[in-house]
């Protein structure tokens, strides 16, 4: 083979066993193996068990990437070790050093990919390794691993990866990182005559790695001598279809498609190497895989976050002793097992019976329109002709069933169309809207990875600064300098035309069981989550709000939360979103909402708290004619946060004709229960009827289930659920409609799940309790609950009565210290002029002690309290939590 590097680089040297004292790294488990004339040093607790008379139930091989080596994967072999002893499932770990790398012989032969396959196999055959077999692969020793696997398949029993690729699109070029190193004069002076490259993937920690890790990460590469390996990895980067190791790559890569082996893939999204890119691509070839991103963690995934106990959970729940058990739990989950015997019909077949209709079926109001703005409506004759239209062009355009396709487009017509051709010919919509921030949205999209994107020109213009991947389709048509300068491929109007041109081209219809969106969270309890959701679950949704509410053909809707504007056409409604902006439900006035009552005849308002507080403060603009607008409604919704009674009073006022309801739901469920503002007013007390407090949020709706995990002493919930009067706990849902998984989150996922029963269930997050006649109240959210010493207890109770001060706007009870110790403190917003932020008077202090009923260590006050970015209603008492305890421990006095 010809050298790639300087033979000085290439200089044999005999294996070693790593020095003493490398932090986190038990000398014990350190040992140096023969295997076909070459000398590996590993990591292998093996001969630990051995000792113990430990008998394990498989093992898994962990292959290092360049320029690491067995000691990233220390934990994973103490915590295994550790598990095994105590009588937990054992696996013999053996993690180890390739050939030229770590403390194994410099061999003095460059060695590309088929090399190092052989070589893996060469190990585990002398080791003697018999099945089952799990591997665990990082950068390119994942491909390497994955080699192996291929070639085992007697022995293979899993998978598991962290970031790594097996596959580079033609159509981007490979990591920077890696073209600068692989440039024409850089490869040795960067890999081999100088540390940079190795110090390069040091500095990738987040946080950054202490400096005795970083240490040990070097010990094995002291000196030219010892990093030849280190130039020799990079060098057998496949660049071409010539190179010596692109045959072996592409042999490996396709024949992966082929394991049907359980498989985990650990990701750092912030990695400047292996993006999500290439975490895409793995998906597609082992779609079956369990996928857990880790948000904030890198390249060196196995540093900035505790992989091991999430791969040693995996493994339990895979090949555990009551593994079996858990996997017939999984299939409860599945949608299959827990369907409603409804009669299924996808969102888009609701259409079928309006097709013939020139009525309107949406109408898109002026944004920021004078006098002269004109609002845009479609027909339903000409909305079904479009949205074929367009699921045909999309079609000609390579968009394909199971295909990622983000949706980056206001609410209205051009979304509402774009999203309907997408579900009909299977494509999986991808839909996070602008109130998450540029932050949360780029987070979003590079999560879930779309093969696509649909957006308007803001949406174009921030997808091609901030990268967001995806082939670019405009709403409109765009100049061509424009055009170019976005990267846009094709546009709505192009596609209708091609659609319109070759109406044979619509693909059979999804079934109930496959794909249909991936929704994501308000990010409000931290980064957004993927909801996923399959077409039947959607469709559930949609009979739910039918049924619950009585929208169908006839009502007229105005939507100020995006989504019940989607789903109006799948209603039979017609549907309109008032002139808003939509990262900001308060821009909402209530002269806008009624123009968009009157425009639609409307019997159904739905809007968010935020939004209704806005429109109800703006109201004495109202004219004549638009009260009249406001008159005819006859149903009215608010919800996605908790809705206070003095709200929806003010609403009813404003709307004397319509039955006030405030639903309960999220995401992962959008209507799991529901209550009048009549109901309310009739509860036996302001606090409900167990004198817990909360927001009363009602009865479950038909198909719904409710249960409560009690709390335990720490704030934490239990596995046990039950649906007992009084019990405060976290809230646990199922019904038909619930989601199927959060996407790409794993352990979020198997978290939300836990100790459920069969069937469809998830943890909410939210905690309260049910009355003796079965209605939920909220007490607030698991991660707000407050430890003291005395026991736990819930913010919005405490919070209610604090409101009822003559004075106090809006209150938040937040803990401040230990869990077990934490002490309580109450911050109000209190009316105008009122000094802040300041620590409250005497006066005001002690009334908001005694109304709130429970000991108050400090009684804080500011001009606003936070809110999350996309309800601007949900107060992020997380963060207040932090400035209370910085400021009660003598930091500056500022505003949250």
């Amino acid at each position: 083979m010809t050298s790639r590097l300087p033979l000085a680089a290439q200089a044999v040297a005999a294996a070693a066993t790593p020095p003493p004292g490398l932090p986190g790294l038990d000398p014990a488990l350190s040992r140096l193996v023969p295997a076909a004339g070459r000398t590996w040093h590993l990591l292998d607790n093996g001969p630990l068990l051995d000792e113990a008379g430990v008998s394990p139930a498989g093992t898994v091989l962990c292959v290092h990437g360049n320029p690491t080596w067995s000691y990233l994967w220390r934990s994973f072999v103490s915590r295994a070790t550790e598990q095994a002893l105590a009588g937990g499932t054992a696996w013999r770990v053996i993690a180890v050093d390739q050939l030229d790398m770590g403390f194994s012989e410099r061999t003095g032969v460059e060695r590309d990919l088929t090399l190092r396959v052989g070589d893996l196999a060469d190990l585990t055959d002398a080791l003697g390794v018999e099945g089952p077999v799990v591997t665990f692969g990082h950068d390119w020793g994942g491909i390497i691993s994955l080699g192996w696997a291929v070639d085992h398949p007697g022995l293979l029993a899993g998978v598991m990866l962290l970031n790594t690729a097996v596959h580079q699109p033609e159509s981007s070029k490979i990591p920077a990182p890696l073209r600068v190193a692989l440039g024409k004069g850089v490869l040795g002076r960067a890999t081999v005559s100088t540390p940079a490259f190795l110090e390069t993937t040091l500095a990738l920690g987040h946080p950054a790695l202490p400096t005795d890790v970083k240490e040990a990460y070097r010990a094995p590469y002291a000196g030219a001598k010892r990093r030849g390996g280190i130039g020799a990895f990079v060098g057998d980067i496949p660049t071409s279809a010539s190179h010596p190791s692109e045959a072996e790559r592409r042999r490996v890569a396709e024949a992966v498609r082929s394991l049907d082996v359980p498989a985990l893939m650990l990701w750092g999204p912030r990695d400047p190497i292996f993006s999500d890119r290439y975490l895409d691509d793995l998906v597609s070839r082992l779609p079956h895989a369990d996928v857990h991103r880790f948000e904030g963690a890198g390249h060196l995934i196995a540093e900035d976050v505790d992989y091991a106990s999430a791969a040693l959970t995996w493994l339990d729940d895979r090949f555990g002793a009551d593994a079996a058990d858990r996997h017939d739990d999984d299939r409860a989950q599945d949608p299959a097992a827990t369907r409603s015997d409804t009669p299924f019909v996808p969102l888009f077949a609701a259409l079928g019976s309006r097709r013939a209709s020139d009525d309107t079926a949406v109408v898109e109001m002026p944004r920021g329109g004078g006098a002269e703005a004109v609002p845009r409506t479609v027909s339903w004759r000409a909305l079904g002709q479009r949205i074929d239209r367009l699921a045909t062009g999309l079609r000609s355009a390579g968009v394909v069933r199971g295909d990622r396709v983000s949706l980056l487009v206001p609410p209205g017509i051009d979304l509402t169309i774009a999203l309907y051709a997408c579900l009909r010919i299977g494509a999986v919509v991808v839909v996070a809207d602008a109130g998450l921030g540029v932050r949360g949205l780029t987070r979003a999209v590079r999560g879930a990875w779309p093969a696509h994107l649909i957006g308007a020109l803001p949406g174009l213009s921030a997808a091609r600064a901030l990268g967001w991947p995806g082939q670019k389709i405009s709403t409109a048509a765009l100049p061509a300098a424009t055009r170019a300068a976005l990267g846009v491929s094709h546009s709505l109007p192009e596609l209708m035309t091609v659609g319109a041109a070759h109406p044979e081209g619509l693909p059979d219809e999804p079934g109930r069981d496959d794909p249909a969106a991936v929704l994501f969270t308000s990010g409000s309890t931290g980064p957004a989550k993927g909801v996923a959701y399959t077409h039947g679950q959607l469709a559930a949704v949609c009979r739910t709000l039918a049924d619950t509410y009585d929208v169908g053909p006839g009502t007229g809707l105005v939507a100020g939360f995006a989504p019940f504007a989607l789903l109006g056409p799948a209603l039979g409604a017609r549907s309109v979103t008032p002139d808003m902006d939509v990262t900001s439900p308060r821009t909402l006035t209530a002269a806008a909402t009624a123009e968009a009552a009157a425009e639609v005849d409307a019997t159904v308002l739905f809007l968010s708290p935020a939004a209704l507080a806005n429109v109800v403060a703006t109201s004495d603009a109202l004219t004549e004619r638009q009260r009249e607008a406001l008159g005819r409604v006859e149903t009215f919704l608010s919800a996605g946060a908790p809705v206070g009674t003095p709200l929806l009073e003010a609403a009813a006022a404003l709307l004397p004709n319509a039955t006030a309801h405030t639903p309960y739901g999220m995401t992962e469920g959008l209507l799991l229960t529901d209550v009048t503002l009549d109901e309310i007013r009739g509860a036996a007390s302001p606090s409900g009827s167990t004198g817990q407090g909360g927001v009363l949020v009602g009865h479950p709706v038909e198909g719904a289930r409710i249960r409560i995990a009690p709390l335990a002493s720490d704030g934490t919930s239990s596995d046990a659920v039950t649906d007992e009067p009084g019990v405060t706990g976290e809230i646990v849902v199922s019904a038909p409609h619930v989601f199927g998984h959060y996407d790409r989150l794993w352990l979020t996922d198997r978290s939300s799940r836990r100790g459920l029963p069969e069937g469809r269930w998830h943890r909410t997050g939210d905690v309260g309790h049910l009355d003796a006649d079965g209605r939920l109240f909220v007490e607030g959210r698991l991660p707000h609950v407050i430890a003291t010493d005395t026991g736990v207890l819930t913010p919005v109770g405490p919070e209610q009565r604090a409101e009822t001060v003559p004075g106090v706007v809006r209150a938040a009870v937040v803990g401040i210290g230990p869990v077990g110790t934490q002490q309580v403190v109450v911050v109000v917003e209190t009316e105008p002029d009122a000094p802040s932020p300041a620590l409250a008077d005497a006066d005001l202090a002690r009334a908001v002690r005694a109304a709130a009923g429970v000991p108050v260590a400090a009684v804080l006050v500011v001009a606003d309290l936070p809110t999350d970015v996309r309800h601007n209603s949900k107060i992020d008492r997380t963060r207040l939590s932090r400035w209370a305890e910085g400021v009660l421990a003598g930091g500056r006095l500022v505003e949250p």
